[in-house]
């Protein structure tokens, strides 16, 4: 038991079957396959855009303009698609892609280049990409009607058994799970994060990762403006209004510390799927939805708690693989 306790995400998964199990009792079905998948698929947004959120977390950073970038991206591609409708759709996708990529790099110019705290920074530009979405739209909606079929139908289109916005999640987990631990960018992202100070002597460029990280979480969050725009088929300011505190609950929950450097990937997913079951679940067994906001900020407090005891216990060693080579090469 000790073990397990010790083990985040073990412990978290454990507990998110639980919450099924429990919630099947007061909901007939709830467990079963089809509807864990329709659950699962309700969740592929937020868990793409937590790994973006991840990223920059742990380079001690936080972005909260990324779903005020889903909402601008989405706008973009939706009335390009309806203004153009020959417009290949991978085309499309490839420039949601980009335009998230420069809004995020936006983000880590002004925190790598002019010394700005990520949080003044991202809340600005999440007032100014919201303004500049209800600039290009006029305040109009782009809906169903305007858009291509292809537009709207490739992301649910099913493939062995889930729809293809699953397994673009999947695949998003897959990419940011091989980044973070088989590049040079993702060591770097943990160093800048768990000790700025020594990652510098250790010959990283701290800025340049946390900019990196800012430019990833915006391609993530524009790819998932267009899986938005699609899956709900309509287009408008106000989407996502809120998603970016989903986003950063989601990797608290799943251990990620805000003060950077400790996380994985395998435990932000966990925690956008015990967002995803809650939100599921509380209103099938008819909880109003102010208890359902009440009772998803005490999860986010006691994760933090949780969080801030388990690092002092334990505190933490940074960098420690290269200080011992250090330590050998001045013996």
């Amino acid at each position: 038991m000790p073990n397990l306790l010790k083990n985040r995400e073990l412990l978290l998964a454990f507990i998110i079957i639980g919450m099924i199990f429990g919630f099947s009792t007061r909901a007939e079905n709830f467990a079963s396959p089809v509807n864990l998948a329709n659950i699962f698929n309700d969740t592929a947004i937020l868990i793409i855009l937590a790994l973006g959120q991840m990223v920059v977390i742990l380079t001690k950073s936080i972005d909260l303009s990324v779903a005020a970038n889903l909402a601008f991206t989405g706008m973009a591609v939706a009335m390009l698609d309806a203004a153009m409708p020959g417009f290949p759709l991978l085309l499309l996708v490839l420039v949601a892609i980009g335009i998230g990529a420069t809004l995020g790099a936006i983000n880590g110019f002004l925190v790598w280049a002019l010394s700005i705290p990520p949080i003044v920074v991202t809340l600005g530009t999440l007032t100014i990409y919201r303004g500049m979405s209800f600039v290009l739209s006029g305040g109009a909606w782009v809906n169903a009607h305007q858009m291509q079929p292809d537009f709207l139908g490739v992301p649910r289109m099913p493939v062995l058994g889930l729809p293809i916005l699953s397994w673009i999640a999947i695949a998003a987990v897959i990419l940011v799970g091989f980044i973070l631990t088989r590049t040079s960018f993702g060591r770097s992202t943990y160093a800048a994060g768990g000790n700025p100070v020594a990652a510098v002597y250790a010959g990283i460029n701290v800025g340049r990762a946390r900019f990196l990280a800012f430019v990833l979480s915006g391609a993530l969050a524009g790819l998932a403006g267009y899986l938005w725009v699609s899956r709900y088929a309509v287009a408008y300011v106000d989407i996502a209004a809120g998603f970016e505190l989903d986003s950063v609950a989601a990797c608290v929950i799943g251990g990620i510390s805000i003060a950077g450097g400790i996380g994985t990937v395998i435990g932000t997913v966990l925690g956008a799927l015990f967002l995803g079951v809650i939100k599921n679940a509380l209103p099938v067994i008819g909880i109003s939805p102010f208890a359902q906001m009440a009772i998803s900020g005490i999860v986010i407090v006691l994760a933090v708690v949780f969080n801030a005891r388990a690092e002092a216990r334990k505190g933490r060693i940074i960098l420690r693989d290269s200080a011992a080579k250090s330590t050998e090469v001045s013996a």
